[in-house]
């Protein structure tokens, strides 16, 4: 074999070893790259739809103007991560799905959410820059909103929080809301809908609630 012949054979090797290495990258690239999905609520079932599943008396046209606050929570529940729970396993380590996110954080869906139900209902929904003195406002403290896991087959959509109502600086009534809906997959999506489910149930407590306060007194 020349000296030629020597060089073009080597050349042939390296070439095949990048070859196999840009397979190899191109792999792992692949692998980390999975597609993500994205889940919100959902659109708002129309008011009549919503009546028809809630039997419950809803007496919101009593609430008249109402100043609904940006709900707050945990430094957790400000991110679009969606969390579980393996209650069977470690309920007490919060877990994160992989490749699945809401579109924006859960505070952020549950003030648009409840302001819309709020809305539908009759009552005047304000924001804190439009409010006069007099105005109740409410304010929502999110103490739990996860998918959790009971069983590897059975989970639950659990939201949980505490609804305040205030008359300038004055505390008009406080309550606990809590709603749990069984996930009908063992997953991310699933989840997402059971969530969706337990916020908007809760919703309906929260306008009902509202409905049972002397609101439109100055």
């Amino acid at each position: 074999m020349n000296h030629e012949e020597t060089v073009i054979l080597k050349t042939h090797r390296f070439i095949a070893v990048l070859a196999a290495a840009g397979l190899l990258l191109g792999g792992c690239a692949s692998q980390k790259g999975e597609p993500t999905t994205q889940f919100d609520f959902g659109p708002a079932t129309p008011p009549a739809a919503a009546q028809a599943a809630q039997p419950a008396a809803m007496p919101a046209a009593s609430i008249g103007a109402i100043v609904v606050t940006d709900v707050t929570g945990s430094s957790a529940l400000d991110s679009e991560r969606m969390f579980y729970r393996l209650g069977y396993a470690d309920a007490l380590q919060a877990r994160s799905y992989a490749n699945s996110r809401w579109t924006a954080n859960p505070l952020q869906m549950m003030t648009q959410r409840l302001k819309t139900r709020i809305g539908q209902s009759g009552a005047k929904v304000l924001s804190e820059t439009d409010a006069s003195n007099g105005i109740p406002i409410l304010r929502v403290d999110v103490d739990e909103f996860v998918h959790s896991f009971s069983s590897a087959a059975q989970s639950e959509g659990q939201v949980a929080l505490r609804a305040s109502v205030f008359r300038g600086h004055v505390l008009v009534d406080q309550r606990s809301f809590t709603r749990s809906t069984a996930a009908n997959t063992p997953d991310a999506a699933g989840g997402a809908r059971a969530l969706a489910a337990s916020t908007d149930a809760i919703a309906a407590d929260i306008v009902s609630w509202l409905g049972t306060l002397d609101l439109t007194r100055r």
